[in-house]
């Protein structure tokens, strides 16, 4: 079967240069990156320079058959606004990008109506990085909760990473009761490899709450290729919410340093744990309907010189 591949999950960037919880993240060369302490091999060895473009993404997705992706952002990548406006602008059939503000410190409600003013469609919560060692954000906070008013009124989409299991699960039910028009996407799968994480999974009982999978090769990393524990997860989330609320993500690029783009979707079209039509939801159906993209480029497979 013939799948329309969208990744709901993946990241771009220029360079890294910013610093999270008072440690730099720095761009250096052969695609390491000074990370927290530590070096870390944050992309592929053979993007020397570390950018992250888009240009070198869209090569790996007409690869890999993937028509179309979303474009998340993560405080450890700075914060990468306006580069992701020049990326919709070039290639607005196949990014939809998510600003982002800067919610460690107040006044972001003001950040917020400037982005959704110049063109954003929606907008990203690393919320598990709120969890700040001079006191923690709460998601349903005033400023918050007016953002999130604003975000329902303008039809803007919240994509949101959350700490582990259920630490911010109950500040979650307070904004989707709040707001139940408020589309929201939550990310990395609830964290799934650690405990409580169907309390997040949960969540997409709301008719206005979606889950996507973005880094769930890296949860499952030490298992590795092809990742069934990751399919029995996916299967469990089914059985919860119903394939219908579920999107597959890649968290690209941080997650190629260890398996090819193709590899982070394909162990899902090789199972038999799930039917082509679930597949076919998951993989993209699901992300093309919650995002509302069209005029999606049809990719035709491209033969391996070794094959």
């Amino acid at each position: 079967m013939d799948y329309t591949i969208i990744d709901a999950h993946a990241h771009l960037w220029l360079r890294q240069d910013t610093t999270v919880d008072g440690l730099p993240i720095r761009t250096l060369e052969n695609g390491r990156s000074l990370f927290m302490g530590e070096i870390r091999q944050m992309v592929p060895p053979f993007m020397v320079d570390g950018v992250n473009s888009a240009e070198v993404f869209l090569s790996n997705m007409d690869y890999a058959q993937v028509s179309a992706a979303v474009i998340t952002q993560e405080f450890i990548d700075g914060i990468q606004n306006e580069y992701l406006k020049e990326v919709t602008t070039r290639y607005p059939d196949r990014f939809f990008v998510c600003g982002m503000c800067e919610f460690r410190k107040p006044g972001y409600l003001k950040q917020a109506e400037q982005l959704i003013d110049s063109g954003f469609k929606a907008i990203k919560i690393p919320a598990h990085r709120l969890l700040l060692k001079e006191g923690r954000v709460m998601l349903n906070c005033e400023e918050m909760m007016q953002m999130f008013r604003l975000m329902e009124e303008r039809n803007i989409i919240l994509s949101i990473d959350l700490a582990e299991g259920s630490t911010q699960v109950a500040e979650m039910e307070e904004i989707i009761d709040r707001y139940p028009r408020l589309k929201i996407a939550i990310g990395h799968f609830g964290m799934v490899t650690l405990p409580e994480w169907k309390q997040q999974i949960l969540l997409a009982r709301h008719p206005n709450v979606m889950i996507e999978s973005g880094g769930i090769t890296w949860l499952f990393n030490e298992e590795f290729y092809p990742f069934k524990g990751a399919v029995k997860a996916i299967r469990e989330a089914a059985d919860l919410v119903g394939m219908e609320k579920l999107m597959w993500g890649s968290d690209y690029p941080r997650t190629i340093t260890a398996i090819t783009y193709k590899m982070s979707y394909d162990f899902i079209t090789k199972s038999s744990e799930l039917t082509e039509a679930e597949k076919a939801l998951f993989l993209g159906e699901n992300a093309r309907s919650f995002y509302g993209f069209s005029q999606l480029p049809v990719l035709p497979y491209i033969k391996n010189i070794s094959e």
